[in-house]
């Protein structure tokens, strides 16, 4: 699978070295459909390579940068929209890493605006937003019910005149998850960045990374994930931090999340690691693309889509969940 191939590159760069066209059309198809081209192109930059790819990861470089730059205007648009709340407002995944100047961010895309605010300010956090130009983008009444009693979010906003969007949580993981991550202590434990905007504390980084991937969703975009976590333990690697990441891990009830997550990082990415029968279906999970993008793992796709579900709700919500969505004309796959 070309998305193996994908993960080979990213951790050893020479391996491309050996690609024939069919290599470099089939890496690049996985990189595009990962949404991690612009992170491969700025790790191969400097090396050997065919005028037409050297063409395609230029452009995914240029196409990076203007996505860091527009990722932070926007988080500058929601901060002076609330700024006048006086509420902290955290910025999430990938606009903190380029707020931050982290290596996690470099060349990484950038979609939605992710921030993290107190549940118990949630009310005029959306008010401001939306008397700022923001509107909804599900304007049907089951799916907005849903995200105000059951997730870790407000439904997803977009501006009007931007066409971009922003979701706002109040926590990490759905409050019908088995796990609770605490909030309270996210918040608190923030760091503040120049302009008033804050970013999660490294160790609380990790976490949320782990639980977006590993308790939370299906692995789609896992490649990427990964990737930001292992960029961001290399940045962090200092004496002592995994011991203190996985103690921070443990408060959150997230340590099985993140043991497995450094695992998969050290086994893709890393020096190796030995893995479990079941992070071997992980493996194989994120590594299902073929060379067109096209995830050709269907049963583990189906898989590990209804282990998400049952990670975020108990078994008989999930059902009526299903139907209802099923009745809508929802399908998943």
């Amino acid at each position: 699978m070309s998305a193996a191939l994908l993960v080979d590159v990213l951790r050893d760069p020479a391996r491309t070295a050996s690609l024939d066209a069919a290599g470099w059309t089939a890496l690049i198809g996985a990189a595009r459909a990962e949404q991690i081209i612009g992170s491969l192109a700025h790790r191969l930059g400097g090396l050997a390579m065919p005028d037409a790819v050297s063409r395609i990861l230029a452009d995914a470089r240029a196409s990076a940068e203007q996505g860091r730059i527009a990722a932070l205007w926007e988080a500058e648009m929601a901060r002076r929209a609330l700024a006048p709340l006086g509420v902290p407002v955290v910025l999430l995944k990938g606009t903190a890493f380029v707020a931050a100047g982290l290596s996690a961010g470099v060349g990484r895309s950038i979609g939605d605006l992710d921030i993290l605010v107190p549940r118990d300010r949630i009310a005029s956090v959306e008010a401001a937003l939306l008397a700022a130009g923001w509107e909804w983008v599900k304007p049907d009444p089951y799916d907005d019910a849903y995200y105000r009693r059951w997730m870790h979010e407000l439904p997803p906003l977009i501006h009007v005149e931007r066409d971009r969007m922003i979701d706002v949580h109040h926590t990490i993981l759905p409050l019908t998850a088995r796990i609770t991550p605490d909030a309270a202590a996210l918040i608190a434990d923030s760091e503040e960045l120049d302009g008033g905007l804050r970013i999660l504390n490294r160790r609380d980084m990790l976490c949320h990374a782990a639980a977006h991937l590993f308790a939370d969703g299906d692995l789609s975009g896992g490649i990427r994930n990964l990737w930001d976590i292992h960029c961001l333990l290399c940045e962090f690697a200092a004496n002592g931090f995994r011991e203190a990441l996985m103690a921070r891990a443990n408060q959150h009830g997230l340590q099985s999340a993140m043991a497995r997550a450094i695992r998969l990082v050290d086994a893709m990415y890393g020096p190796g690691a030995t893995l479990s029968p079941v992070d071997r279906l992980f493996v194989r999970r994120l590594t299902g693309r073929d060379g067109w993008g096209v995830q050709r793992r269907k049963g583990s796709e189906l898989a590990f889509y209804l282990r998400g579900h049952l990670l975020r709700m108990p078994p008989a919500m999930l059902a009526r969940h299903l139907w209802t969505k099923w009745r809508k004309g929802y399908t998943p796959i």
